[in-house]
């Protein structure tokens, strides 16, 4: 059996998060963020970092608090219910993984001195040249790459590597995008050159285990899905709200059937999302052999649903939920977004297949 009770530990990292993000991230921040075509709020930095955010799931022996995915969800839940901006998941996996690679720059990373952000192979190339790899193509929908200084990338086809590649190395094109919470760019790399350190998996050169490049690719699917409940439940929270005192008729909206089937369906969806999230979360943690498929029903799961909970919440804010003076569009952005990057549900569900069919062909030839 699961016990998917929060511990007294878990359930207080929620709760401080939760209280830190209401008072220095609500929305007049992020929109303060927007305007300046900034990555990052540096206050709000210097808060996540102190409250130990950034090196929350690096061992202790490397600087950071030895927790795991599960409480790194439980601050992904957080920022995404305030959409905030800022590469913290980011650099807590890169800390996470240079630590798991002996790399030096796990403390630093875990300390918030240096930020991170996430690159899963887009259109990469990888060959090795002599004792280096070179890396050369373009990957896209990469967060805070403009702020970042050092790139978590992560290559899962052919052979398999995880780098930390500085980002003066590279050349980051800033798009704009649906998501106006969070800067998106795209990452161009000439014949990048990665050796030594910067290779974190396998012996030094060559990536030998192939599990250790999709840990991570799965590591940031599960807390994208968790930013996307996150968001999710602003959405909610803002929805009941709203109906509760507007009025129609000489009723308030909520008192109405239709209104709150809609309300009962977007619980029912973030509901199965929280269960999805999280058990993907344990399975990462406990490194249990479905752990890639489980990763990928979360991600799957918040692409396929937050669409329809975001579009349920603007239909029940009527006209004022399309004006670009309220909170909501924020949020419904935010959702949007999250349900595209780090694979669509038809990727994930590809992924899921294929694990399916190993997993039916193992247990044939055993």
């Amino acid at each position: 059996m699961v016990d998917f009770e929060l511990s007294e530990e878990q359930a207080a990292l929620r709760g401080i998060s939760r209280d830190l993000l209401a008072s220095d991230c609500p929305p007049r921040t992020v929109r303060s963020v927007v305007e300046a075509g900034g990555d990052v709020d540096d206050k709000l930095w210097d808060r996540g970092v102190r409250m130990g955010w950034t090196g929350l799931a690096t061992p202790e022996a490397a600087g950071g608090a030895g927790q795991g995915l599960v409480e790194l969800c439980l601050v992904a839940e957080e920022l995404g219910r305030a959409a905030a901006p800022g590469p913290f998941v980011e650099t807590a996996l890169a800390s996470w993984a240079a630590a798991r690679g002996a790399a030096p720059l796990a403390s630093e990373l875990a300390e918030g001195r240096l930020k991170a952000a996430f690159v899963h192979q887009g259109s990469l190339t990888v060959r090795r040249a002599g004792q280096s790899l070179v890396l050369s193509g373009r990957a896209t929908a990469v967060h805070a790459a403009g702020c970042a200084d050092l790139l978590l990338v992560t290559v899962t086809r052919e052979e398999p590597y995880v780098l930390l590649v500085p980002t003066s190395a590279v050349r980051a094109e800033r798009r704009t995008t649906l998501d106006l919470t969070r800067s998106w760019y795209d990452v161009l790399f000439d014949d990048v050159a990665v050796k030594g350190e910067q290779i974190l998996a396998g012996e030094q050169i060559l990536a030998t285990d192939p599990g250790e490049a999709r840990r991570w690719v799965d590591a940031m699917a599960v807390l994208t899905a968790a930013d996307a409940l996150g968001a999710g439940e602003r959405l909610l929270e803002m929805t009941v709200g709203h109906v509760t005192i507007r009025e129609q008729f000489g009723r308030p909206l909520g008192s109405f059937q239709a209104v709150k089937h809609k309300a009962a369906d977007m619980l029912i969806a973030l509901r199965g999302l929280r269960a999805a999230t999280y058990y993907a979360a344990l399975a990462h943690d406990a490194e249990h052999e479905d752990a890639t498929a489980a990763a990928s029903v979360a991600k799957a799961f918040a692409s396929e649903s937050l669409p329809g909970v975001a579009g349920e919440a603007l239909q029940s804010h009527g006209g004022i939920g399309f004006t670009w003076e309220h909170d909501l569009h924020l949020f419904l952005r935010r959702a949007t977004v999250d349900a595209l990057v780090h694979g669509t549900a038809a990727h994930h569900h590809e992924r899921v297949l294929a694990h399916l069919e190993r997993t039916r062909l193992t247990r044939r030839a055993a």
